[in-house]
């Protein structure tokens, strides 16, 4: 059995919020999209740690690519939309066009940003190792994207992916991070990888 076969039963078994999430997947109804983050690897390491599957999870992240409509009316409207559908699950619902992310990433995080070609491709910038991953609903069943593996997710290992983000960033995941699951391995900004 392959790792991402590993972390889709775990992930599915563990979780009534991605369970819920898989199974109204047709509602949501938007292009490239994927179930991304936080939910899954925080379901991960709350399993390795013996905690409740919901145990630090705040939020949902829902990613779509939507290049034929750059709108931010368009985006919060389907944000809305989609926190209905998800209300009874008592989380925020974040829900962002990656198409649209270079038209305001430089003003929040002050550099430039390439446009993203795909959802995909954002996902490879996440912000760790561990968290670009994601997960989509197919015909043929549930399908996992991690451009990096799954090894440091599954083995708890919390290393930066500079692709796109800065030292201060990774250091306030990782703070908050550590303050709910103070047993994952934390590799530091500076330290070489390998």
């Amino acid at each position: 059995m392959s790792s991402h076969e590993d972390l889709l039963r775990l992930v599915l078994a563990r979780s009534s919020i991605v369970a819920t999430i898989v199974d109204r997947w047709p509602e949501i109804g938007l292009p490239d999209c994927w179930l991304v983050a936080g939910c899954l690897v925080q379901t991960v390491w709350n399993d390795a740690f013996g905690l409740p599957a919901a145990y630090g999870i705040s939020d949902i992240d829902l990613v779509y690519f939507d290049v034929g409509d750059l709108s931010e009316k368009t985006e919060a409207n389907h944000a809305a939309r989609i926190r209905t559908l998800f209300a009874d699950l008592g989380l925020w619902v974040d829900v962002k066009n990656e198409a649209r992310v270079h038209l305001w990433y430089a003003a929040k995080f002050g550099n430039a940003l390439t446009p993203y070609v795909s959802t995909e491709d954002a996902i490879t910038t996440f912000p760790t190792t561990a968290t670009a991953v994601g997960v989509q609903p197919r015909p043929d069943g549930l399908h996992a994207f991690a451009p990096y593996g799954l090894s440091d997710l599954l083995s708890l290992i919390v290393r930066p992916n500079k692709k796109q983000i800065t030292q201060p960033i990774y250091d306030a995941k990782v703070e908050k991070w550590l303050a709910l699951w103070p047993g994952l391995r934390v590799v530091a900004w500076d330290e070489p990888h390998g």
